[in-house]
């Protein structure tokens, strides 16, 4: 497969270019920064510098065109503003979706959050208040879309090495912390397993085998969020 990762450098992205690219798959990464080429090109992947924010239409669609998948796994990361919370986390995922759907590639994977689709929590700060409103509103975007989309919502992100086991369901998991190596390594699993488009799965650590946990996805319970699109 040739898939393209929006938000190249980041810590889910890099593990998931290297189990990507170890597994032979051809991996394009998004970067900002020309200073974070190096980076990219050590995990095997392809870097190619470009700002969703800014990027001219052409060019955007020149990368993506051709590709089997698209993942998002952009953020505006800690310290940034609400206003980019929306111009990020919202708005990449947006024309990022709709490039790829005018570009013919179907299969999209978006990394969210838990507690997307839900209220923030009482007393949370404004910062993080847009932050699950801009997920929600990116999530909301893509399930109106003719992909073959899935959405991953992890629990709390930890760095702690992955255990290779999770809890994997939807729409709705306890709340818990899962390990970025395990979100990546669920990521790698999921795009190939067409049984899971259009499904919200959250994800947590859990005790079942990550291969075993998106093999056993219950067509049940993945209809109860959109039935998957016709081929």
């Amino acid at each position: 497969m040739r898939i393209v990762i929006a938000g190249g450098h980041g810590k889910i992205a890099l593990l998931l270019a290297d189990l990507l690219t170890r597994r032979g798959d051809e991996v394009v990464a998004l970067i900002r920064n020309p200073d974070h080429a190096a980076d990219v090109t050590a995990v095997g992947a392809e870097p190619a510098v470009l700002d969703l924010e800014s990027a001219a239409t052409a060019h955007l669609m020149d990368t993506v065109k051709g590709s089997d998948a698209v993942v998002f796994a952009a953020g505006a990361g800690p310290g940034s503003s609400a206003e980019r919370k929306y111009t990020v986390d919202r708005d990449g995922s947006v024309r990022l979706a709709d490039t790829a759907e005018r570009a013919g590639v179907r299969r999209f994977v978006q990394i969210s959050t838990m507690g997307a689709g839900q209220p923030p929590a009482p007393g949370s700060d404004d910062i993080w208040a847009a932050y699950i409103d801009a997920k929600t509103q990116a999530e909301n975007d893509l399930r109106d879309r003719v992909l073959d989309w899935t959405i991953l919502r992890p629990g709390r992100l930890v760095d702690t090495a992955g255990t290779g086991l999770v809890t994997l369901a939807a729409p709705r998991v306890p709340r818990g912390d899962i390990p970025r190596a395990d979100v990546a390594a669920v990521l790698a699993e999921l795009l190939p397993a067409t049984h899971t488009a259009g499904a919200t799965l959250e994800l947590v650590s859990g005790d079942t085998a990550i291969s075993r946990a998106v093999a056993e996805l219950a067509d049940g319970i993945v209809s109860e969020n959109a039935a998957p699109l016709a081929d």
